[in-house]
């Protein structure tokens, strides 16, 4: 679901569930979701989210000007990078002979996204078999903010700084946006979507929460 305020386009998710109360939260990476009682309607998420609007950009704010705060990285041979979920040292990943720091780290972002393309490429046909959906077309793209997204015409997109997550991580994120070509908001029909597939999808949610700081160049 998604509102406009002032001037902001906020988007987020909704996850109804067994509670006595609404309450909106915000993740490491920006992601908000909204637990509702499962009576809540569509009215009345949008009224609180537009109540708290201001201090949810506010957050947002604070939340994108810390992830463009240099991250202090080793671009040498010992240097430790996240691949698959497991840390590897720089040079068991790329060749790194007489590379300066920039180099290494250019050829390590051109790992990553290849590493994606490839990952993605294969996990994405088991999932649309599962699923009877297409996308029109599937990307790996740069983004500080968001793991994937999929848009009206069909077109997904995944974060090349997922090739750094487990396998299982990578799988929800394609399952997530896969899943949009037929329910493009996150309602209930959504959720129990992607529950259908996966339904432990919490705990790689959490994963990105926990590790996404991590995962970056």
């Amino acid at each position: 679901m998604k509102i406009e305020f002032e001037n902001n386009t906020i988007q987020f998710n909704v996850l109804y569930g067994i509670r006595k109360k609404l309450s909106i939260h915000i993740d490491s990476m920006g992601l908000i979701t909204v637990k509702a009682p499962n009576d809540t309607s569509n009215e009345m998420v949008m009224s609180a989210m537009k109540r708290h609007g201001k201090r949810i950009l506010d957050q947002l704010h604070t939340i994108a000007e810390a992830r463009n705060i240099p991250t202090t990285r080793e671009y040498q041979d010992e240097g430790k990078f996240l691949h698959l979920g497991r840390y590897y040292f720089l040079h068991e990943l790329i060749e790194t002979k007489e590379l300066n720091a920039e180099e290494l780290k250019n050829s390590l972002k051109k790992f990553y996204f290849s590493s994606c393309r490839k990952i993605v490429g294969e996990r994405i046909k088991i999932y649309q078999t599962k699923l009877k959906v297409k996308p029109k077309t599937i990307e790996v793209v740069e983004s500080k903010t968001k793991w994937g997204s999929c848009s009206s015409d069909k077109k997904v997109t995944f974060n090349y700084r997922l090739a750094m997550a487990p396998v299982e991580v990578i799988d929800y994120v394609i399952i997530h946006e896969l899943c949009h070509l037929t329910h493009m908001n996150h309602d209930r029909s959504f959720w129990r979507r992607v529950g259908s597939i996966m339904p432990d999808y919490k705990e790689k949610e959490e994963y990105l929460v926990r590790h996404g700081h991590a995962m970056t160049l």
